[in-house]
């Protein structure tokens, strides 16, 4: 036992004395070093294009970092290398994609490592030199000129410390550091801040005044134009008030900047160009004392090499949360909302009604508007808007939609509508119950209907309420010619009792009447169903004439005695049948109006009964009377064949070998040598019990102008009252969505907005998904809870986008008027950056959350853009010191940064030998950035010296 532990021993004693320890990794600090190496090395091998397909990120636009975690000394720090994808030159000084620290050292790909702690800054100033020292050697192990910084001291200094290996020869050194408050007077001038610069490199006792150094000088202004101040307005409205002044109609009042804007009427928008942000760029120059920098800053911003701009865009553009949606697009998506709750019940006065039981969480959630605001809505529909409008002023581009034109009455209900209550179900039922109410009082007292046309045909594009309303206008008109008629037979019965032995028709007067019957509206076919005075009278004498028929002559042609041609509207070319005469076309009647739903019963009642010619007679049995009696009075020798042969020639098949006229045209049977005509009746129009002949035979000869009207416009608009009273409400909701999108659109694009041919495309856009989206609502087949609800939901979205846009155009255009080319390429940016990310709530971690495109602009542009920056009141100007120059307009610049430096030959000191190619000729060896407001100054100084 003692021997076996005894050989353990030696073992164990062995193996510690061939153990080999490697001293070169004696310290965790050359460990650290070590660890910083090796990813360092990696880095390199890789190269930017590899980097990018791996872990890679995008800080700005083509500039990346990737990072790597150590730890030393019981501390985590990330290391992280930036780097461009390209290698762009020094015309890169001033670009706006450049990292800070790139512009404060004028460095491209460079290094930075930093503790992971909550400051993320080197509080400790030995620790600092200690970590910057480690990155340092491990980039001189891999032979990398990347230059390596540590943030230190407090982040709101934005201060570094940093190194860069130049090769054998050089080493350059930076710091950066900032003086947040009590800038020296001295550093707000270009004088002071020049001497600053000298003082780095000549000796502290010189009169830097008096002595010349060539120092090279690059300067970059930023302006921004003063927001409207709100100080002042009140100001000038007080010293009104305290004057005393009676201005009248000129008194001042503050005005927004969309007054003038089509959707001005519904909402006002705020302005999404808060302001512009110029930037004037000096080129760089060469500077030899402190008076040049003097007279620098009194020059004008003229004077800049370039100019260039950007717009201040606001922040809620791509915000479309509920509580920042704003113009139509948030009322329409409340509207769908609206019509998802009407299913809930059968008529509109349920949603109002307290005994509905239903109703109570309606009543909870749901306000209603007070009755001082439903009043104003319909004095301005029905009394102030109370005007004359016609349909056929345009084109509509919603024409594909079934939708009230804009100018009609129903789209405006729909538009006020939209902002009454929240747009909820219970404030549009209280709405429309009134709307109709006043309609109906319109219609009572034969009051003309406003916003709508009384003439013409019913438009069957638009949806049925406006067809509806369109109808009843017409009646309301009819009805009131009635009335009037009514009253004028009258009062000249009363006039003409007292007088009726005195009265007599003389043969002049009644030749007189009797002429004026076929010489009223012989450039139309139809009479007009209310009847003009002046016909009304000769058909009164025609019809006292009757024991007269020798003065009852209308016609050349030879007539028996006791036929007398009325209501003749002219010689139509062809024969009569039976007698020598030349047939003549009546004057008829209008065809009774018709909307969209009536024309469907009619639809459906031929498709349910079959389509013969008998049961189409017996729809059209009022209107075939009518034609037939008015060709009867026209034609006292016509016969049956004859009105086919007018109203229908293809029921008529001529004879063409016995006739000499032209079988291609049915209305003129040659001369009238080649009477009678030859033919016969279409097979259909020959059978036993035709319709149409019973019809011809009971129909009396009566012309249009003494035959009961075709529709009665009493018994009319008490059916229209009807459906306005019973509409469902899910059947008003789909037509107000149709009309209020509509509508919408439409007013949007009355917006000037300069012609922009990406805003042009974008509204023909939006126009074709309103178009698809809402086809399914004009089926009238809706249920709560479909998908075609959801994508109306959509709609409303890409609605908002549009309109969003459109106030961008608008602002620009406004802003831009002479300088179109500035408006057409922000707005472009703006379409770019914006669309996009319009709807989403991140568009990438990566992806600038800000608006930052610029513009350059051009010299004949500046005087525009300069007249931007108004002159700032008296109550902005003391707000600021002016002290930092370069005045434009009397605004100061916001920001001025300055790069100074110095170039020095170094072909020429003992280290020529060793210096490397690149540093033959220059070597920019003392370079000082400036970033200074009139509130705080940060510079960054870099130093190259020879090690």
């Amino acid at each position: 036992m003692a021997s076996s532990s005894k050989m353990e021993t030696d073992e164990a004693q062995e193996e510690e004395v061939e153990h080999f320890d490697d001293f070169t990794l004696a310290s965790p600090w050359e460990k650290f070093i070590s660890d910083i190496e090796a990813v360092c090395r990696r880095w390199i091998a890789d190269g930017p294009k590899n980097l990018l397909k791996k872990d890679a990120r995008e800080v700005s636009e083509e500039f990346y970092k990737v990072k790597y975690e150590l730890k030393f000394a019981l501390k985590s720090y990330c290391m992280e290398y930036y780097f461009g994808s390209k290698n762009d030159g020094n015309d890169m000084v001033w670009d706006s994609r450049l990292h800070d620290l790139q512009l404060c050292f004028g460095v491209k790909d460079f290094l930075v490592i930093a503790p992971q702690s909550a400051s993320g800054v080197v509080l400790d100033a030995p620790e600092a030199s200690k970590l910057l020292s480690a990155v340092a050697i491990a980039l001189s192990n891999c032979s990398s000129l990347w230059p390596a910084f540590v943030p230190v001291h407090v982040p709101a200094r934005r201060a570094y410390i940093g190194i860069q290996n130049m090769g054998t020869v050089f080493t350059r050194r930076f710091e950066a550091d900032l003086i947040g408050s009590q800038v020296p007077v001295k550093l707000m001038h270009l004088e002071g801040l020049y001497e600053l610069f000298v003082s780095k490199f000549a000796y502290s006792t010189l009169d830097f005044a008096v002595h010349l150094f060539k120092v090279h000088f690059t300067m970059k202004l930023t302006y921004r134009s003063l927001p409207h101040d709100d100080d002042d307005v009140q100001g000038a409205d007080a010293d009104v008030i305290e004057s005393g002044d009676d201005l009248g109609g000129d008194m001042h009042y503050r005005t927004q900047w969309d007054d003038d804007c089509p959707w001005s009427e519904w909402y006002t928008a705020e302005d999404p160009v808060k302001g512009i942000e110029l930037v004037a760029l000096w080129s760089e120059k060469v500077v030899e004392s402190s008076m040049e920098m003097a007279e620098l800053e009194n020059s004008s911003p003229h004077e800049a090499e370039k100019w260039i701009l950007s717009p201040n865009m606001s922040s809620t553009l791509t915000d479309s949360s509920e509580e920042n949606r704003v113009g139509f697009a948030s009322q329409l998506c409340l509207l769908v909302d609206a019509l998802n709750t009407s299913f809930e019940a059968q008529f509109m006065e349920d949603f109002v009604s307290v005994e509905n039981p239903g109703s109570d969480h309606l009543k909870s959630s749901m306000v209603i508007p007070p009755p001082t605001v439903i009043d104003r809505v319909l004095k301005e529909l029905f009394h102030d808007g109370a005007r004359f409008c016609s349909f056929a002023s345009g084109e509509r581009k919603t024409s594909r939609i079934k939708a009230a034109p804009l100018e009609s009455l129903f789209a405006q209900f729909c538009l006020h509508s939209l902002w009454l209550g929240n747009c909820n179900i219970r404030a549009i039922s209280v709405i429309w119950i009134e709307f109709v109410r006043e309609v109906r009082w319109c219609w009572e007292q034969s009051q003309t209907l406003p916003l709508t046309p009384a003439f013409g045909s019913i438009d069957l594009s638009t949806c049925v309420i406006c067809q509806k309303l369109h109808m009843l206008a017409i009646c309301i008109e009819r009805k009131r010619q009635l009335n009037e008629e009514f009253q004028d037979c009258v009062a000249s019965m009363d006039h003409s009792s007292p007088r009726t032995e005195e009265d007599g028709l003389d043969e002049g007067s009644d030749e007189s009447c009797i002429m004026q019957t076929p010489a009223e509206n012989l450039d139309g076919k139809r009479d007009s169903p209310a009847i003009p005075d002046d016909l009304q009278d000769s058909e009164q004498c025609v019809s006292r004439l009757g024991a007269r028929p020798e003065h009852a002559t209308v016609s050349a042609d030879l007539k028996p005695l006791g036929c007398i041609r009325r209501g003749s509207a002219g010689v139509t070319g062809m024969m009569l049948l039976n007698s020598y005469q030349s047939m003549h076309a009546p004057f008829t009647q209008e065809p009774p109006l018709m909307t969209e739903d009536m024309h469907e019963e009619r639809l459906q009642a031929v498709e349910a009964l079959g389509d013969s010619l008998n049961f189409s007679a017996f729809l059209e049995r009022e209107v075939l009377t009518s034609d037939m009696s008015a060709f009867k009075a026209a034609n006292p020798d016509a016969v049956f064949e004859d009105f086919i042969r007018w109203h229908s020639p293809g029921d008529w098949e001529r004879d063409i070998t016995n006739e000499s006229g032209s079988p291609n045209n049915p209305t003129t049977e040659g001369p009238k040598d080649d009477w009678p005509p030859r033919g016969r009746l279409s097979k259909r129009m020959s059978e036993s019990g035709n319709l149409w002949r019973k019809i011809w035979n009971d129909a009396p000869a009566l012309p249009a102008s003494e035959q009961k009207p075709l529709m009665d416009p009493n018994r009319e608009g008490e059916k229209i009252l009807h459906y306005l009273e019973t509409l469902r409400p899910h059947q008003l909701l789909e037509q107000m969505i149709c009309t209020a999108f509509s509508a919408a659109a439409d007013t949007l694009a009355q917006t000037n907005y300069g012609g922009l041919k990406q805003m042009t495309t974008k509204l023909d856009q939006l126009y074709l998904t309103m178009t698809s989206a809402l086809r399914p609502l004009q089926a009238n087949r809706l249920s709560a809870h479909t998908d075609t609800i959801e994508d109306i939901r959509r709609l409303s979205g890409v609605f908002e986008h549009v309109e969003k846009l459109l106030i961008i155009a608008a602002s620009l255009h406004r802003k831009f008027l002479q300088a179109p080319r500035l408006s057409e390429a922000i707005f472009r940016d703006c379409c770019n950056f914006y669309f996009p990310r319009m709807g989403t709530s991140s568009s990438g971690d990566n992806a600038p959350k800000e608006f930052e495109k610029q513009q350059v602009v051009t010299m004949n542009e500046r005087p525009v853009v300069s007249n931007m920056f108004t002159p700032p009141t008296a109550n902005q100007s003391w707000r600021k010191v002016l002290s930092l120059g370069n005045l434009l307009n009397g605004h100061e610049p916001v920001l001025r940064e300055i790069i100074f430096s110095k170039r020095d030959k170094v072909s020429g000191n003992h280290y020529a030998a060793r210096t490397p190619s690149a540093y033959q000729d220059e070597l920019e060896t003392y370079r000082m950035y400036i970033c200074g407001t009139s509130n705080d100054l940060r510079v960054a100084l870099s130093v190259v010296s020879c090690d």
